[in-house]
Order: C-alpha cells, then sequence, then structure tokens
C-alpha cells in the first residue's frame, strides 16, 4: 500500500508541485495550508489510517510550524522532516534537536527530498515501497511518468481531475480505494463526504476507457465500499 504523507505547506503553489511530485512516485498526499487544518487532519483520519510521514513548513498563517512538531513528539514516532526558507544554523539545531528528523531548505530539489523521506522511514523502520508508474490492462494503458493514457493504441484525453482520480487508482492497482480516500487524495479532506463528485467523475471515466461503461472490466466498483482498478496484466 502507498505511503502516507501529509504535506503542511501554506504556499499554494509549492503545495500543489510537490503534491504532483510526490503522487508520481507513488505516495498517497493529503495536504494542508495551516496548523489548524493539519490538526484537524491528523485527529479524523478514517479507521485504518495513518500517516507514515509529515513535511512540515515553519511560517504557517495561524502559527509556527514548531508548534505541531512538539505535539506529533509528544504521543507518535511519526517521521516529521521540516521543510523551510530558515535557513539558520541554531534554528536548525534547535528543531532537529526537539525531533525533527530532518530539515530541508527552500528551494530545494524533488530528488533529494525523495531520498531524505526514504532515510527518514528506513530510520523509523518503515520502507517507501516502489512506485506503480506504468499499467497495463487489456487494451488500457496508463504511464504516470509521461501522463499518457491510451485504449486501443489510441491516445485518450482527460480532464486534470479524470486523470489525477485514474492516476491514484493505478497507484494501488488491484486494490479497494474507499470513497474517502479518493476524495480527500483527489479534492481534498474538505470534501470526504461529497461522494457525487466520485460518481459524477467516475461516470466520465468510464464513457472514456471502457467500452461498454454499464458493464467495466478496468474500473471496477466496490458497493458502499469505493472502487478499484482492475489487477495489471501479469507481463506487467
Amino acid at each position: 500500500m502507498s505511503r502516507r504523507i501529509l504535506l503542511v505547506e501554506d504556499d499554494r503553489v509549492l503545495r500543489s508541485a510537490l503534491r504532483e511530485a510526490l503522487s508520481i512516485e507513488g505516495y498517497a498526499v493529503r495536504t494542508a495550508a495551516s496548523l489548524a487544518d493539519a490538526r484537524a487532519q491528523l485527529q479524523h483520519l478514517p479507521p485504518g489510517e495513518a500517516i507514515d510521514l509529515v513535511l512540515l513548513d515553519l511560517g504557517l498563517p495561524d502559527g509556527d510550524g514548531q508548534a505541531l512538531l512538539a505535539e506529533l513528539r509528544r504521543g507518535s514516532p511519526t517521521p516529521v522532516i521540516v521543510i523551510s526558507a530558515r535557513e539558520a544554523e541554531g534554528q536548525k539545531i534547535r528543531l532537529l534537536d526537539e525531533g525533527a528528523d530532518d530539515y530541508l531548505v527552500k528551494p530545494f530539489g524533488i530528488g533529494e527530498l525523495l531520498a531524505r523521506m526514504r532515510v527518514a522511514l528506513r530510520r523509523r523502520g518503515r520502507t517507501s515501497e516502489p512506485a506503480l508508474l506504468h499499467y497495463r490492462h487489456g487494451p488500457l494503458t496508463v504511464d504516470l511518468k509521461t501522463r499518457r493514457v491510451r485504449r486501443a493504441d489510441a491516445d485518450v484525453h482527460l480532464t486534470p481531475t479524470e486523470y489525477a482520480l485514474l492516476a491514484r487508482l493505478v497507484r494501488q492497482a488491484g486494490q479497494v480505494v474507499t470513497h474517502r480516500q479518493l476524495l480527500a487524495d483527489v479534492w481534498g479532506a474538505e470534501h470526504t463526504e461529497q461522494t457525487h463528485y466520485l460518481r459524477l467523475y467516475m461516470g466520465q471515466l468510464r464513457a472514456k476507457l471502457e467500452s461498454d461503461s454499464a458493464d467495466p472490466q478496468h474500473l471496477l466498483t466496490e458497493p458502499g465500499v469505493g472502487y478499484r482498478l482492475a489487477e495489471p496484466d501479469a507481463s506487467d
């Protein structure tokens, strides 16, 4: 199963870019733009779910990320990597001493961030599973690296939201992804009760990807639970 990341970052552009980059690498990413949002997400995780790593900005609109680090360290072993424009050595030392697993100064490359995430996860006895970046099932192929979707050797045009939904299912192909997980990961934590979004976009995806949308072979429904993308072909 994908490792679940909580990205706490108030810069909308950076938050979106990091979310997309981490998602392509196979992580299931939740985002928060404030301390209050991050606390709410940590306190109201669906049953059976846990955050595997927190990426934490410091300068948040309702306080300093250092406060969240202190709260996490009082009762959680979850790895925390601070991502901040603050580069003073004293600041780094203080936060590392207070329990941060690592401190990365902005701007940084995604390759370095991914490497530091892998190290932090290993230190806590967790591993980061390789991402499934290429999916094939019958005539349907999806390449997350190139963002290319093809059916019967013809390119399929998807809207950004349709693609995000399909990519989320690809990264957990063969497994059920619940309604709440899909809504949180594609639309955001504030939309977890709005299942009509899922029905609408799943209908649109099936119209584009299935030979018969009334009898889907790729995008499968698990009644009352969520959706599942059929197991990839054995050769992949």
